[in-house]
This record gives structure tokens, C-alpha cells and sequence, in this order.
């Protein structure tokens, strides 16, 4: 029993290593203090959560004292997706909506004016309208979460505090091809 288990552990991790798995690790990023400007509360404490625990950046209150400026801003949205026969909407699509950009503390654009529009398909129904409301919020707090994530991704791509011209980190709209990968 014990070497059936043991043997398991090792093929599996095995397996792990050869699939190229990897912790994410800690984060370098170009900038030791980081300041967050105009994000919604539950944003900002994500994000300073994720980036404090991390990496070996702080997060401070004013800009004044921090290397670089983080100006958030966000959006939400509802459609109808689809109508049942009566026309009564029967599917939602939600829409989020991060803005973002990035500045040095000398005003330089270290990630211009950019936007994550993330977007999920939720079915409705009258009969369960409460519980509908409590799962869009759920969506959306999923969405901020995301959003997070890959912003915090995005930030580790900025590797100078003064960088050259054509070495900076371009901006990224929604639905637009993101830009080819570094070789």
C-alpha cells in the first residue's frame, strides 16, 4: 500500500515537471513603490494584496512618494444576449471594464492609456430574480478578480522606469491583437 502511494507521488510529480509546470513566484518589478489612483476599494485592496505579497513593492498612499502612479478607473455593463419568444431577455452578457495606466514619478508613460474588457454570459429567469442579482454580482466580483490577476501580469512587463524610445510597453485596447511577444 505504502509503495502503491509512494509511486503515485513520484508519477505525478513527474508529470508536473515535464508538462512545464511552475509556480508563479515572486514578481521583479521596475518600480520598489507603487501608488494606486482613483481604483473602487475592493480593486485596490486586491491589487495592493497581490502585488505586496508578491514582490518587494509596496503600495503608498500618496503619489508624491512613490516611483510609479497606477490610475485605475472601471466600468460595468449589461446586455440582453438572447430573447426567448415572447421577447423576455433569457441570457445577459455582463461587461467589465479596467482602464489603467501607468507613470513614473517624473510624469514619463510607462504603459499608456489602456483597458481589460472581460464579459460573461449569464441566463435569467423572473422567477428567480433575486438570486440572479446575487449571481451577477458574484460574476462581476470574478471578473474584478481576473482583471487583477492579469493587470498585475501586465505590470511586470514594464522593466524600466526611464525606458528608451521603442522600448516602451504599448498600450492594449480591448478586443485589439495583442502585441507580438518579446523574442
Amino acid at each position: 500500500m505504502i509503495r502503491r502511494t509512494f509511486l503515485a507521488l513520484v508519477c505525478g510529480t513527474t508529470m508536473l515537471a515535464a508538462c512545464g509546470f511552475q509556480l508563479r513566484g515572486q514578481e521583479n518589478y521596475a518600480f520598489k513603490r507603487l501608488a494606486i489612483v482613483g481604483a473602487p476599494p475592493v480593486v485596490a485592496a486586491r491589487l495592493t494584496r497581490m502585488i505586496e505579497g508578491g514582490s518587494d513593492t509596496v503600495i503608498v498612499q500618496s503619489p508624491a512618494n512613490a516611483d510609479a502612479v497606477l490610475t485605475l478607473s472601471e466600468a460595468r455593463g449589461q446586455s440582453v444576449l438572447t430573447l426567448n419568444l415572447l421577447g423576455a431577455a433569457e441570457e445577459y452578457e455582463l461587461t467589465y471594464i479596467l482602464n489603467y495606466r501607468l507613470t513614473g514619478k517624473d510624469g514619463a508613460v510607462l504603459i499608456p492609456p489602456s483597458a481589460m474588457a472581460l464579459n460573461r454570459a449569464m441566463t435569467y429567469s423572473t422567477q428567480y430574480a433575486l438570486a440572479k442579482a446575487q449571481e451577477s454580482e458574484l460574476l462581476y466580483t470574478d471578473m474584478e478578480n481576473d482583471a487583477v490577476d492579469q493587470l498585475t501580469r501586465r505590470l511586470a512587463t514594464v522593466h524600466s522606469l526611464h525606458p528608451a524610445p521603442g522600448q516602451q510597453t504599448p498600450g492594449v485596447a480591448p478586443r485589439a491583437p495583442l502585441p507580438p511577444p518579446p523574442l
